[in-house]
Protein backbone atom coordinates (compact mmCIF):
# COMPACT_ATOMS: atom_id res chain seq x y z
CA UNK A 1 0.00 0.00 0.00
CA UNK A 2 1.00 3.46 -0.88
CA UNK A 3 2.07 6.05 1.64
CA UNK A 4 -1.35 8.22 0.45
CA UNK A 5 -3.05 4.38 0.58
CA UNK A 6 -2.09 4.23 4.75
CA UNK A 7 -2.96 7.59 5.24
CA UNK A 8 -6.44 7.47 3.33
CA UNK A 9 -7.18 3.89 3.90
CA UNK A 10 -8.74 4.24 7.44
CA UNK A 11 -11.14 7.31 6.30
CA UNK A 12 -12.01 5.12 3.57
CA UNK A 13 -13.44 2.12 5.05
CA UNK A 14 -14.81 4.31 7.42
CA UNK A 15 -17.13 6.13 4.93
CA UNK A 16 -17.49 2.85 3.43
CA UNK A 17 -19.13 1.28 7.13
CA UNK A 18 -20.99 4.29 7.23
CA UNK A 19 -23.05 4.23 3.87
CA UNK A 20 -23.27 0.30 4.16
CA UNK A 21 -24.90 1.14 7.44
CA UNK A 22 -27.69 3.73 6.15
CA UNK A 23 -27.74 1.38 2.64
CA UNK A 24 -28.90 -1.47 4.93
CA UNK A 25 -31.26 0.23 7.16
CA UNK A 26 -33.01 1.34 4.08
CA UNK A 27 -32.76 -2.61 2.70
CA UNK A 28 -34.58 -2.91 6.19
CA UNK A 29 -37.09 -0.20 5.95
CA UNK A 30 -38.54 -0.30 2.57
CA UNK A 31 -39.92 -4.00 2.72
CA UNK A 32 -41.27 -2.94 6.36
CA UNK A 33 -42.69 -0.22 4.63
CA UNK A 34 -44.12 -2.66 2.17
CA UNK A 35 -46.22 -4.24 4.76
CA UNK A 36 -47.65 -1.29 5.93
CA UNK A 37 -48.76 0.16 2.55
CA UNK A 38 -50.05 -3.02 1.76
CA UNK A 39 -52.73 -2.70 4.80
CA UNK A 40 -54.13 0.65 3.45
CA UNK A 41 -56.67 0.88 1.37
CA UNK A 42 -55.90 1.50 -2.47
CA UNK A 43 -56.12 5.21 -2.85
CA UNK A 44 -56.35 6.56 -0.09
CA UNK A 45 -54.71 9.13 2.01
CA UNK A 46 -52.48 6.53 4.20
CA UNK A 47 -51.94 4.98 0.33
CA UNK A 48 -50.49 8.04 -0.68
CA UNK A 49 -48.54 8.90 2.42
CA UNK A 50 -46.95 5.28 1.98
CA UNK A 51 -46.31 5.70 -1.22
CA UNK A 52 -44.68 9.37 -0.43
CA UNK A 53 -42.41 7.79 2.13
CA UNK A 54 -41.21 5.37 -0.03
CA UNK A 55 -40.39 7.24 -2.51
CA UNK A 56 -38.40 9.70 -0.13
CA UNK A 57 -36.62 6.33 1.50
CA UNK A 58 -35.38 5.21 -2.07
CA UNK A 59 -34.15 8.85 -3.28
CA UNK A 60 -32.51 10.33 -0.06
CA UNK A 61 -31.50 7.23 1.34
CA UNK A 62 -31.48 3.97 -0.68
CA UNK A 63 -30.11 4.81 -4.42
CA UNK A 64 -26.98 7.40 -2.67
CA UNK A 65 -26.38 5.22 -0.36
CA UNK A 66 -25.53 2.27 -2.48
CA UNK A 67 -23.70 4.33 -4.64
CA UNK A 68 -21.55 5.75 -2.45
CA UNK A 69 -21.11 1.98 -1.09
CA UNK A 70 -19.75 0.30 -4.28
CA UNK A 71 -17.55 3.48 -5.08
CA UNK A 72 -15.86 3.34 -1.84
CA UNK A 73 -15.77 -0.32 -1.82
CA UNK A 74 -13.81 -0.34 -5.47
CA UNK A 75 -11.27 2.30 -4.37
CA UNK A 76 -10.93 0.20 -0.97
CA UNK A 77 -10.00 -2.96 -2.61
CA UNK A 78 -7.71 -0.68 -5.05
CA UNK A 79 -6.11 0.83 -2.18
CA UNK A 80 -5.18 -2.59 -0.46
CA UNK A 81 -4.00 -4.61 -3.23
CA UNK A 82 -7.42 -6.99 -2.44
CA UNK A 83 -8.98 -8.23 -6.00
CA UNK A 84 -7.22 -11.43 -5.64
CA UNK A 85 -8.28 -12.21 -2.89
CA UNK A 86 -10.96 -15.45 -2.85
CA UNK A 87 -12.98 -13.63 0.57
CA UNK A 88 -13.62 -10.38 -1.79
CA UNK A 89 -14.74 -12.23 -4.62
CA UNK A 90 -17.17 -14.25 -2.55
CA UNK A 91 -18.09 -10.68 -0.55
CA UNK A 92 -19.04 -9.24 -4.13
CA UNK A 93 -21.11 -12.05 -4.73
CA UNK A 94 -23.11 -11.12 -1.92
CA UNK A 95 -22.75 -7.33 -2.67
CA UNK A 96 -24.22 -8.07 -5.85
CA UNK A 97 -26.88 -9.74 -4.76
CA UNK A 98 -27.81 -6.84 -2.56
CA UNK A 99 -27.72 -4.67 -5.44
CA UNK A 100 -30.67 -7.15 -7.00
CA UNK A 101 -32.61 -7.34 -3.52
CA UNK A 102 -32.39 -3.44 -3.77
CA UNK A 103 -33.46 -2.99 -7.27
CA UNK A 104 -36.13 -5.39 -6.81
CA UNK A 105 -37.26 -3.03 -3.62
CA UNK A 106 -37.35 -0.19 -5.34
CA UNK A 107 -39.12 -1.23 -8.68
CA UNK A 108 -41.70 -2.74 -6.20
CA UNK A 109 -42.03 0.39 -4.77
CA UNK A 110 -42.97 1.80 -7.92
CA UNK A 111 -45.33 -0.93 -8.50
CA UNK A 112 -47.34 -0.40 -5.58
CA UNK A 113 -47.17 3.28 -6.81
CA UNK A 114 -49.23 2.11 -9.25
CA UNK A 115 -51.87 0.49 -6.95
CA UNK A 116 -50.16 -3.08 -7.96
CA UNK A 117 -50.22 -5.21 -4.63
CA UNK A 118 -48.95 -8.30 -6.07
CA UNK A 119 -47.34 -10.12 -2.67
CA UNK A 120 -48.93 -11.06 0.43
CA UNK A 121 -47.79 -9.67 3.04
CA UNK A 122 -45.97 -13.30 4.48
CA UNK A 123 -44.04 -12.68 1.36
CA UNK A 124 -43.10 -9.48 1.78
CA UNK A 125 -41.92 -10.08 6.08
CA UNK A 126 -40.16 -12.92 4.98
CA UNK A 127 -38.02 -11.28 1.74
CA UNK A 128 -37.73 -8.45 4.42
CA UNK A 129 -34.84 -10.94 5.81
CA UNK A 130 -32.92 -10.48 3.35
CA UNK A 131 -30.65 -8.04 3.37
CA UNK A 132 -29.89 -9.48 7.06
CA UNK A 133 -28.37 -12.84 6.19
CA UNK A 134 -26.52 -11.13 3.33
CA UNK A 135 -25.29 -8.81 5.24
CA UNK A 136 -24.03 -11.46 7.87
CA UNK A 137 -22.50 -13.26 5.24
CA UNK A 138 -20.66 -9.78 4.11
CA UNK A 139 -19.41 -9.22 7.58
CA UNK A 140 -18.17 -12.57 8.46
CA UNK A 141 -16.45 -12.55 5.09
CA UNK A 142 -14.90 -9.24 5.35
CA UNK A 143 -13.55 -9.63 9.35
CA UNK A 144 -12.35 -13.84 9.29
CA UNK A 145 -11.10 -13.32 5.47
CA UNK A 146 -11.38 -17.28 4.99
CA UNK A 147 -8.70 -18.56 2.39
CA UNK A 148 -11.23 -19.31 -0.17
CA UNK A 149 -10.72 -20.80 -3.96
Amino acid sequence: MTEVGLVLYPWLKAAHVIFVIFWVAGLFMLPRFFVYHHESALGSAEDKAWIERETRLRRIILTPASVIVVVLGITLASVTGAWGQGWLHAKLLFVVGLLGYHHWATSYAKRLARGERKLSNKRLRMLNEVPGVVTAAIVILVIVKPDLF
